[in-house]
C-alpha cells in the first residue's frame, strides 16, 4: 500500500508517524500530574525543604513556558525533526538525572532540564503534524487526536504514577520517559518529515533573552501570588516583565528575521483566536482550581478521591477534543465554538449553585459540562492557528499557541484565585464565630485552609462552627468567581462572533485586507472549518 492514500491526504505513514508523536505529549502530561504523587516520597528521601518541593514542581513549568517561543522559532531555523531529535534525547537524559538524584537541589537541576527539553517537544510536534496532514479535514482530525492524548495524560498521570510508586520508589516517575523517547528515537527519522524555513535568518540570542525576562518573571509573579498573595518582590517581578516585554516587541519590529514575527497578529484567527483561548483557559485554570479546592475543603475528600473525581472532567475534554472538528465539519468552526461557549457558560452556572451539601456525583457532573464546552474552542482555535501560519513559520505558530495557553490557565489561577480571596475574607470576618480564639481566628479568616488547619486545636464543636463558616464563605468567592466566568465567557462569544474570521490560509500578513487597505478578516473558509 502507499504511503499516501490519494495526493495532499496522508496515509499510513502520517497517521503512525502521529501516534509517534502523541507519545511524547502524553508522557509530558503524565510527567506534571504524577510527580505530585512522587512529592512526599522524595521530599522524606531527599530532605527537600518547603521551599525546595516547590521549586521542583515548578522549575519545570517555569522554563517549559518560558522557552516555547524560542525553541519553536528554532526549529523552524535548525529542521523541526532534528530539534525533536535533540530535545528527545536530552529529556531522555534529564529523566534519568532526576530519577538518580542524590540531592534535593540536583533533583531541581534536573527539572530545569526537563523544561527546557520539554520546550522542544511541544512546537516541534505540533509543527511536524501541519506538514504531514495537508488536507484540512484530516490535520483538523489529527489535531484533535494529539490534542486528546495531552488531556489524556493529565487523566492517566496519577494513576500511572500511583501505580508506580506502589511498586518502585519514587524515581521510576521519572524513568517511564525511557521507554517513550526510544520509541521516538528509533521510529523519528523513518515516519516524520523534515522541514526547515528556506530563509531563516540567524537566530538572535538578545530576542531569546528578552522573551524570557517577558515571559518567566510574568508567570511565576502569577503562580506565586495565586498561593500568597501579592507582595512588592512580585510587583517588581511584572514589572520587569512588562519592561522586557516592551524591548521584545520593538526589537522585532526592527529585525529582518525576528525571532517572533508579529505580522502573524494581523490575521484575525492570531489576534482574536489566540486572545479568546487565552481568555477561555483564564476562566477554565481558574475555576478549575476552586473546584478541587472544593472537593478537599469543602467536601472533604483525599487528594487521591477528589483526583479520581476529575476523571470525568478529562474524559469529557477528551471526547470533545475528538468531536470537535467533525462538528465544525457539518455546522462550521465559529457555530462550534459559539455552541461549546455556550454549553461552558451553562456548567458555569450550575456551579455557582454549588453549594457545602451539593451530592459530589452532581458536582463531578458539572464539571463534565463545563470540559464540553470550553474543549472545543482551545482544539479549533489550534487547527486554524497552525492552517493559517505560513509553513517556515509553523513552528513559532505552534509555540505561540501554547505560550498563550500556558499564560491563560496561570492569569486564571492568580486571578479568579484573587477575586474569591477577595470575596471570601469579609464574609468570613462577617460571620466569624464568637468566642474563636484568635490564634485560629487569624488564619481562618485569610482561607479556607487555613481555617481547616486552624480547626484542628480547637474541640470538636468550636472546629465545626469554624469549618462551616469558612466553608459558607469559600462558596461566597466561588460563586462570584463562576459569575465573573460566565461574564468573560460572554465576552470571547462577542469577539469570536463579531471579529474571528476563519479559514485564512498561509499565513499571509496581508491576509484581511482587501485591494483598497480594508478589513476583511480573512480568508473564506474551507475543509473542516467552513465558511461561517
Amino acid at each position: 500500500m502507499s504511503e499516501r492514500a490519494a495526493p495532499g491526504r496522508a496515509g499510513i505513514r502520517e497517521w503512525t508517524g502521529l501516534a509517534v508523536l502523541s507519545l511524547p505529549v502524553f508522557l509530558l502530561s503524565v510527567d506534571v500530574t504524577g510527580l505530585h504523587l512522587a512529592l512526599p516520597h522524595l521530599s522524606a528521601d531527599l530532605g527537600a525543604t518547603g521551599t525546595q518541593q516547590l521549586w521542583i514542581l515548578d522549575i519545570y513549568g517555569f522554563l517549559l513556558a518560558g522557552l516555547l517561543i524560542t525553541m519553536g522559532t528554532v526549529g523552524d531555523r535548525i529542521g523541526r525533526r532534528r530539534l525533536l531529535m535533540i530535545g528527545a534525547t536530552a529529556f531522555t537524559a534529564a529523566s534519568v538525572a532526576a530519577a538518580y538524584a542524590p540531592t534535593a537541589e540536583a533533583l531541581i537541576a534536573a527539572r530545569a532540564l526537563l523544561g527546557i527539553a520539554g520546550a522542544t517537544l511541544m512546537p516541534s510536534t505540533m509543527s511536524l503534524l501541519k506538514s504531514m496532514f495537508t488536507d484540512d479535514r484530516q490535520r483538523a482530525t489529527a489535531l484533535a487526536l494529539w490534542m486528546a492524548c495531552f488531556t489524556a495524560g493529565a487523566a492517566a498521570g496519577p494513576v500511572i504514577g500511583g501505580l508506580l510508586l506502589e511498586a518502585f520508589w519514587w524515581g521510576s516517575v521519572f524513568l517511564m520517559a525511557l521507554p517513550v523517547m526510544a520509541l521516538l528515537l528509533a521510529t523519528g527519522p523513518f515516519l516524520l518529515p523534515e522541514f526547515r524555513s528556506s530563509s531563516p535568518g540567524r537566530l538572535d540570542p538578545l530576542s531569546a533573552a528578552l522573551s524570557l525576562g517577558a515571559l518567566l518573571p510574568f508567570i511565576y509573579a502569577l503562580k506565586k501570588a495565586a498561593e500568597s498573595g501579592w507582595t512588592p518582590a512580585l510587583l517588581a517581578a511584572i514589572a520587569f516583565a512588562a519592561v522586557s516585554g516592551w524591548l521584545f516587541v520593538r526589537r522585532q519590529l526592527r529585525m529582518d528575521a525576528p525571532l517572533l514575527d508579529l505580522s502573524l497578529f494581523r490575521m484575525r484567527v492570531f489576534s482574536a483566536g489566540l486572545g479568546s483561548m487565552l481568555a477561555a483557559n483564564l476562566v477554565m485554570g481558574g475555576v478549575m482550581l476552586l473546584f478541587i479546592q472544593y472537593l478537599q475543603l469543602v467536601k472533604g475528600l483525599p487528594p487521591s478521591v477528589a483526583g479520581a473525581w476529575l476523571v470525568p472532567f478529562s474524559l469529557a475534554s477528551m471526547a470533545a477534543s475528538l468531536a470537535s472538528p467533525a462538528l465544525a465539519g457539518r455546522l462550521g468552526t465559529k457555530p462550534t465554538m459559539l455552541l461549546g461557549l455556550a454549553v461552558g457558560a451553562t456548567g458555569l452556572v450550575l456551579a455557582a449553585l454549588l453549594g457545602p451539601d451539593t451530592p459530589v456525583p452532581w458536582a463531578g457532573a458539572v464539571a463534565t459540562v463545563i470540559a464540553l464546552g470550553m474543549t472545543p474552542l482551545g482544539v479549533l482555535v489550534m487547527t486554524e492557528v497552525m492552517a493559517a501560519a505560513p509553513e517556515d513559520r509553523s513552528g513559532s505558530a505552534a509555540a505561540v499557541n501554547e505560550t498563550f495557553g500556558e499564560m491563560g490557565v496561570s492569569l486564571g489561577v492568580a486571578a479568579m484565585g484573587a477575586l474569591a480571596a477577595a470575596v471570601y475574607r469579609p464574609l468570613m470576618a462577617a460571620s466569624m464565630p464568637a468566642g474563636a480564639p484568635e490564634e485560629a481566628a487569624g488564619p481562618a479568616r485569610d482561607s479556607l485552609a487555613g481555617a481547616a488547619a486552624a480547626a484542628e486545636s480547637l474541640p470538636s464543636g468550636a472546629a465545626a462552627d469554624l469549618l462551616s463558616a469558612a466553608r459558607t464563605a469559600f462558596m461566597g468567592g466561588f460563586t462570584a468567581t463562576a459569575a465573573a466566568g460566565v461574564a468573560v465567557i460572554a465576552a470571547v462569544a462577542f469577539v469570536i462572533a463579531r471579529y474571528l474570521t476563519t479559514g485564512a490560509r498561509h499565513g499571509d500578513p496581508r491576509a484581511g485586507r482587501d485591494a483598497h487597505g480594508g478589513d476583511t478578516g480573512g480568508a473564506t473558509c474551507d475543509g473542516a472549518a467552513r465558511s461561517t
